[in-house]
């Protein structure tokens, strides 16, 4: 009898941990699809093996080069990286609710963005607007939701350079971890803005010193910031380096470190890309396009970096990555070749172990976890 009251509890544990141990994540990935092919496939990640599987392929319209998704109202934001929308001048913003297994779209709205090629999107933190940066022409534009969470109304644009457009390429707009303040990176004018965001009118406002400069031709694309929201990590795609800022109560930034990205004596053409944290906060991972690495630091006490080193990407071209939910994957998209590399991170230096896990993915330009 003893015997048969231990049984209980015992298999209780284990089959808590088996289900622990085989929780699925689901993993989105837009991409440059050709015409008549689908932009948005839907996998089915298993975070103790990192396997992939794939779920579904879903038309959510041309180009879906990034996305954000509401959890509250099951609604992906996806923008349509595109000179022409819908037969008119500029880029497109394609709403859809999603269903709880995450494979079903519909498609709820469509909405024109002006000066076309949008290139980032992301939420207010009210989730009442999303906001949007556009490349070719650099501007951003704010949209209004309306209680439902659908796309309205664009309540604010700014072109940055009218005189000449396409100086100015803005690659990422995002708010800090407080969501006090309203940030964007201007790859073409080497600099970085800062604004207070109006929930009421939906209109960006320049802080004072909200125009942080960078070094000419250095071209910031993608920032992260850490927990605590006092550094700023900005990954510049054209000077191969990481440049980062103390970020004081105002949410103005001051350089306190600049790092290169590629290894010493690397002289062949290098386009960095993406930068992410690891959930605790010890690395910094950047993608180098041309190189073909994924890059660590090590971040330390003060916030600065550390090199840690760099692995090989497992693809041509990594323009964009992502973490999984538990720390312990990174997936690289690289779009060249087509594919997506997922690597199991050693917790000690947080170094890509290789070899890689290898999935065929059309041109990836964003991999998310929802």
């Amino acid at each position: 009898m003893k015997l048969k009251f231990l049984t209980v509890p015992v298999l209780v544990i284990i089959s808590f941990l088996t289900q622990g141990c085989s929780e699925k994540h689901r993993l989105f990935v837009g991409g440059f699809n050709k015409p008549g092919e689908n932009g948005m496939s839907v996998y089915e990640f298993d975070k103790s093996s990192g396997k992939l599987t794939s779920l579904a392929q879903v038309d959510v319209g041309p180009a879906p080069s990034y996305f954000c998704y509401s959890a509250g109202k099951q609604l992906m934001y996806v923008i349509n990286e595109v000179m022409e929308f819908k037969g008119e001048f500029g880029g497109g913003l394609s709403t859809f609710r999603v269903d709880n297994t995450g494979t079903v779209f519909e498609k709820l709205n469509e909405m024109l963005i002006p000066y076309a090629g949008p290139c980032y999107i992301s939420m207010s933190p009210d989730s009442g607007y999303v906001f949007i940066a556009n490349y070719p022409n650099g501007s951003v534009a704010v949209v209004k939701l309306d209680d439902k969470g659908i796309p309205q109304s664009i309540t604010d644009t700014i072109l940055y350079n009218p005189g000449e457009p396409d100086r100015s390429h803005a690659h990422m707009i995002m708010n800090n971890p407080s969501g006090g303040r309203i940030y964007v990176s201007d790859l073409g004018l080497d600099r970085i803005m800062i604004y207070d965001f109006d929930e009421l009118s939906g209109k960006l406002n320049l802080i004072e010193d909200g125009i942080e400069p960078l070094p000419a031709g250095f071209g910031p694309r993608h920032f992260v910031f850490n927990m605590e929201g006092t550094k700023l990590y900005v990954i510049n795609e054209l000077g191969s380096k990481v440049t980062v800022y103390d970020v004081n109560g105002e949410g103005q930034l001051r350089i306190i470190q600049t790092v290169p990205t590629t290894a010493p004596g690397y002289i062949e053409n290098n386009y960095c890309a993406d930068v992410h944290l690891s959930s605790d906060g010890r690395f910094l991972y950047g993608s180098n396009r041309g190189e073909n690495t994924i890059v660590v630091f090590r971040v330390e006490n003060d916030g600065t970096l550390e090199l840690a080193g760099r692995t090989k990407c497992g693809g041509n071209w990594p323009r964009n990555f992502t973490l999984d939910p538990s720390g312990s994957f990174i997936l690289v998209g690289n779009q060249k070749s087509d594919s997506i590399s997922v690597f199991r991170i050693d917790k000690k230096t947080g170094l890509p172990l290789l070899p890689p896990q290898q999935y065929p993915s059309e041109a990836p330009a964003c991999l998310k976890f929802y």
